[in-house]
This record gives C-alpha cells, sequence and structure tokens, in this order.
C-alpha cells in the first residue's frame, strides 16, 4: 500500500481524535443534555482549551478536502512518492503538532506548523500536476 494511503487512514485517526477532544471538552462543561439537544442556544463552552480545540478542528477541515483529494489523486494518477510523500508526511505531522501546540497556546509556533501543513499540500499538488 503507498505510503499516501497510510498517511490518509492515519489522517482520518487524527480527525477522529480532533472530533471526540472537542466533543469531550465541550460535553464536560456544557453538560450531556446540551450536547444531545439541537443546541438551538447557540453555547459555547468557556473552557479555552475546549474553545481552542474547536478553532483547531475548524481549522482542519479547511484544508483537509485538499489533502484527501492530493493523496488520492497521487494513488489513482500512479504518482506516489518523492515529493508527494514527502508533502504527505509533512502535513500530517504538522497537523498533529498544530492540534497540541494550539491547545497549549503558543501562538506564534502555532503559525509556524500551519504554514509548514501548508507547504506540505503545495509538495503534494506539484508532485500530482508534475
Amino acid at each position: 500500500m503507498p505510503l499516501e494511503l497510510k498517511l490518509l487512514a492515519w489522517s482520518v485517526v487524527l480527525l477522529l481524535v480532533q472530533i471526540v477532544l472537542q466533543a469531550a471538552t465541550s460535553s464536560s462543561e456544557l453538560g450531556l443534555p446540551y450536547a444531545m439537544s439541537p443546541r438551538d442556544e447557540g453555547h459555547e463552552p468557556r473552557n479555552v482549551y475546549a474553545r481552542r480545540i474547536r478553532r483547531a478542528l475548524d481549522n482542519l477541515l479547511e484544508t483537509y478536502p485538499a489533502f484527501v483529494a492530493l493523496a488520492l489523486g497521487l494513488v489513482v494518477a500512479r504518482k506516489t512518492g518523492g515529493a508527494g510523500e514527502i508533502g504527505a508526511e509533512i502535513y500530517v505531522a504538522a497537523r498533529v503538532l498544530y492540534l497540541i501546540i494550539y491547545a497549549a497556546g503558543v501562538s506564534v509556533v502555532r503559525t509556524l506548523f500551519w504554514a509548514i501543513s501548508m507547504i506540505g499540500l503545495v509538495m503534494m499538488l506539484v508532485r500530482l500536476l508534475g
């Protein structure tokens, strides 16, 4: 199996971890009845970590469709390996570190890891188009 597909699978693990973290940190403050409701009141948790985890998840979801498309595109086009593979590794590693650093509240470094993840996507794109 190409590494790009393995990284795609690991990126799903990251996505699920972030979803569960977001749900757990929000539900611990807002309560299970609110979590199970239609949430029409629009309450936001006051817990800073819950809000950071939510923003980190939102940020992941902005770039995740591109990563999925590029990883699958590389496999379908039989262009796995090389810079595309390295780009996929960079993207996934940077997104893991981004979550940790964002949750810790380290702002400047967080942005650096966001930029590094974008470089990974660009590397994948260049490999796919090349």
